[in-house]
């Protein structure tokens, strides 16, 4: 146990690597409620939102979800948030360790606006469950909550849980197949309880955020604070399927606009070590005898194994097959770039 962003957080229950590999192959339960919840209500929510991001709020239908960045006006990435639109009110689930910016953030630029929506900080009083892995139907089925089996990928519903309203997601942070369950903290842990009895038969076991660091890794999905944060770009960041300039005015479109003409001078890639060895945060990627860039993120894949490396190059060195070096240890080791996600199913080793 650890703290985390004001809270204290498992890092292992069983180990990381039994962990990730329960996950892939099964199913795990997260307790992941520090995340932090912020709601967008009343008159011009959907509408105040959508200028805070630079994805298309308004392009998806009640009931569904949707990712995003949030920009300054300068380009740089204040959180990536999952969106959800729920009848005409709209959720933000921001980063943990980010909720107090964030909310400050939002708050300032609703005044700049003058927008009258009404903004609520539900992040203490919010329980957020995610259950994860190809066995996460079958848990469900068996805690008695089959009607939510044929929810969409990134669609959400309401339902009722032992009295109790849940507001349920198909969405997710590894790339398995999944649910995140929202429900009120007074409501206490009735729903982990009901799940992990549930799962018992089906290899469900819970998760620390080691694991779940392990598990986005292989995704290729970014972390605030490694991958991306104020100063980077989605552009730079692979995240430019979220930049939609031909939406309305939106905070950094400017920028991002003036960026993509341009060209981005560095991009964040995946690399894969061709020896024996570990990359982490912070090493050094070589090219020509000289620096070409940084690891943001590295690690030994449970799945995959081998040692693998998400981090930012120069632009003209990110093609996938690209032999660059990366410095660990005072040791420079060949590597390659290549291209993410470095999992998917059937990829395991």
């Amino acid at each position: 146990m650890v703290e985390f962003a004001g809270w204290l957080m498992p890092i292992q229950y069983t180990g990381i690597v039994d962990e990730h590999r329960a996950v892939r192959e099964a199913a795990g339960l997260f307790d992941v409620s520090h995340m932090g919840e912020i709601w967008f209500r009343g008159p011009g929510a959907l509408e105040t939102a959508n200028r805070l991001v630079t994805n298309d709020l308004a392009s998806i239908q009640p009931g569904a979800c949707l990712y995003s960045p949030m920009c300054t006006p300068e380009s740089g990435i204040v959180d990536d948030v999952i969106m959800y639109r729920v009848g005409e009110d709209v959720l933000f689930v921001v980063n943990a360790a980010n909720t107090a910016k964030d909310l400050a953030w939002i708050q300032a630029r609703c005044r700049e606006l003058g927008s009258r929506a009404q903004i609520e900080d539900r992040s203490m009083k919010t329980v957020q469950i995610a259950l994860q892995g190809p066995a996460a139907d079958e848990v469900v089925r068996k805690a008695g909550l089959s009607e939510l089996i044929p929810l969409d990928r990134n669609r959400h519903t309401q339902a009722v849980v032992n009295d109790t309203p849940v507001l349920v997601s198909r969405t997710g942070y590894t790339g398995e197949a999944g649910f995140e369950f929202y429900h009120d903290w007074d409501a206490g842990d009735f729903l982990w309880g009901l799940l992990f009895e549930a799962g018992r038969g089906s290899g469900l076991k819970p998760i620390g955020l080691g694991a779940r660091d392990t598990l986005r890794f292989e995704m290729g999905y970014c972390l605030y604070g490694n991958e991306i944060d104020d100063t980077t770009s989605p552009l730079e960041a692979g995240l430019g399927w979220t930049v939609k300039l031909d939406k309305a005015e939106f905070i950094g479109k400017q920028a991002l606009a003036a960026e993509k003409a341009a060209g981005v001078k560095r991009k964040l890639v995946g690399m894969e070590l061709l020896e024996s060895g570990i990359p982490r945060h912070g090493c050094s990627v070589k090219a020509g005898g000289r620096e070409v860039g940084r690891v943001t993120s590295g690690t030994f894949s449970p799945c995959l194994g081998r040692g693998l490396a998400m981090g930012y190059v120069e632009a003209g060195l990110s093609k996938a097959g690209t032999e660059v070096g990366i410095l660990v240890r005072d040791k420079e080791l060949k590597a390659r770039v290549t291209k993410l996600p470095f999992y998917s199913r059937g990829s395991r080793k």
